[in-house]
């Protein structure tokens, strides 16, 4: 029985099996994600029907979209730290004697 290899980038191989397609629309761009919502009211008291002016509005005004907002401030490291190095030394160190007392040799 012979294996069957297919490129699947340039230098890239991998062994060749019958692809499952998945259903898809007849649309001609069915994955495009639409720029159109229900009317929606913002802060200055106007409908909106389009995501992207819903969106302009809310920035200008200041807002934040949830879910869009972006971190700033970045996190210490705890891990990175001098204590936290010398808690791992004495760790593994309380850990090792522990087994060199209780496994004979």
């Amino acid at each position: 029985m012979s294996v069957e290899l297919e490129e699947f980038e340039p230098g890239r191989w991998r062994v060749k099996r019958p692809r499952i397609h998945t259903p898809r629309s007849d649309l001609p761009m069915p994955m495009v994600i639409s720029d159109t919502m229900e009317p929606t009211e913002q802060v200055d008291g106007k409908f909106y029907t389009s995501k992207r002016a819903f969106r302009a509005v809310g920035r200008a005004n200041g807002l934040v979209e949830v879910g869009t907002e972006k971190l700033t401030a970045k996190r210490v490291r705890t891990s990175g730290t001098r204590a936290a190095a010398e808690a791992r030394r004495t760790a593994v160190k309380t850990a090792l004697e522990k087994v060199r007392t209780a496994s004979p040799q």
